[in-house]
């Protein structure tokens, strides 16, 4: 790979975005880094902890996005690519002990969050849910505690933590910090930077960007913790596909532009909506009227690119909203560089504490006028 060390920490985020995991500047060397479709390598007489071996391992197509995103986490260490972000959340979560206990939010990523439930049914662990906004209520739950699981904004209510508060908080505890930085990527908040000891991304979203691949990443300093990981990853077979990675770094590259788009998009569309007579409520934490302005406006370089409104005339008027949108795709996931909408409590497990009239917006790179004109359209119709 190209060598940025001494570089990398001066670089901005969005020249890191392109110029980090690039193949060595050597004579006829490509620009961009091959794919590598391998099983197995060649091995030598004496090996070595550093050979290849076998793909399950390590792939040469992995080391360019994983040195890339550790680089834009600000981590000392490469990242860990997952085959999903589910398999990124499961080797996160092997690192509590047997009979310890996770404090995760009440709204989070349901995979996360269902998967830590399942966990605790199984007699694994414990689980003790809580309102990450209420820093107060957090704190009281740190207690015996064996990680504290974060995300902020969470997904897909928009509650925003105090996040160095609680990670110092949990740390005096003796529990390890996991953030899920999915919503927000490296180039709005470097939760390592917070006290976070490992960051998780469902890659399959922002990063990658065009909802063609499933992958996920963990990053951290930690030498030690990463050692775990990766001994979780080969053992349990999480492993992502070497055409995926390649797809997720070709993505990575135009990162910058597409968070710039979709955020100004966000933004100027969260305003309108806050106007419309069809609109119970808004949540976006770009808004100076929502509660977790002031802390994303401290924490955070923007306020991200997903939306959620109520709207007035309850559940019948969010599905009728979903299907009269023409620009806006009616689907799940969200980050691509096409707008979604989805009516959250559609999806099975969503917490009831999400209300029926949720409908998430995940703002892609569109004209801003003709975002708006398909929703307004379609508000109004609703609204009649």
């Amino acid at each position: 790979m190209t060598d940025l060390s001494g570089h990398s920490a001066h670089l901005a985020p969005d020249t890191l975005t392109v110029a980090a995991g690039r193949p060595p500047r050597e004579h006829d060397s490509p620009v961009n880094a091959p794919i590598v479709l391998s099983s197995t390598f060649h091995e030598t007489v004496a090996p070595t902890s550093a050979d290849r071996i076998y793909a399950r391992m390590s792939n040469p197509t992995w080391d360019p996005f994983e040195e890339a995103l550790g680089q834009l986490e600000g981590a000392s260490l490469p990242a860990l690519a997952f085959a999903s972000g589910l398999g990124a959340a499961a080797a996160a979560l092997s690192l509590v002990p047997t009979g310890g206990v996770v404090v995760i939010p009440r709204h989070a990523y349901g995979g996360s969050v269902s998967l830590a439930l399942a966990e605790e049914a199984r007699g694994r662990f414990s689980v003790r849910q809580v309102d990450i906004a209420d820093t107060a209520q957090v704190l009281a739950q740190l207690n015996g505690a064996s990680m504290l699981w974060l995300e902020s904004p969470t997904n897909p209510m928009l509650e925003v933590a105090e996040t160095a508060v609680l990670a110092d908080a949990a740390h005096a505890a003796g529990a390890v910090v996991v953030v899920d930085n999915t919503f927000n990527t490296p180039l709005v908040c470097r939760p390592l930077d917070y006290g976070a000891d490992v960051v998780l991304h469902s890659v399959t979203k922002y990063l990658a960007g065009h909802s063609d691949v499933v992958l996920g990443a963990l990053v951290t300093s930690d030498a030690e913790l990463r050692t775990k990981l990766t001994t979780h990853r080969t053992l349990h077979g999480a492993i992502a596909g070497p055409f995926e990675v390649w797809l997720a770094l070709r993505g990575l590259r135009t990162l910058a532009l597409r968070m710039e788009r979709s955020q100004s998009n966000a933004l100027e569309l969260a305003r309108r909506l806050q106007a419309h007579p069809a609109v119970e409520l808004v949540r976006y934490p770009g808004l100076p009227e929502d509660p977790g302005h002031e802390r994303a406006t401290a924490q955070l370089k923007g306020y991200g690119g997903i939306i959620s409104i109520e709207t007035a005339g309850g559940r019948e008027a969010a599905d009728a909203l979903v299907a009269a949108v023409r620009i806006w795709l009616p689907a799940t996931s969200l980050g691509g560089v096409e707008s979604l909408i989805e009516r959250r409590r559609r999806q099975p497990g969503e917490p009831l504490t999400v209300p029926e009239a949720l409908v998430r917006l995940s703002v892609g790179i569109e004209n801003v006028e003709d975002l708006w004109a398909d929703l307004d359209q379609a508000l109004t119709s609703v609204g009649r």
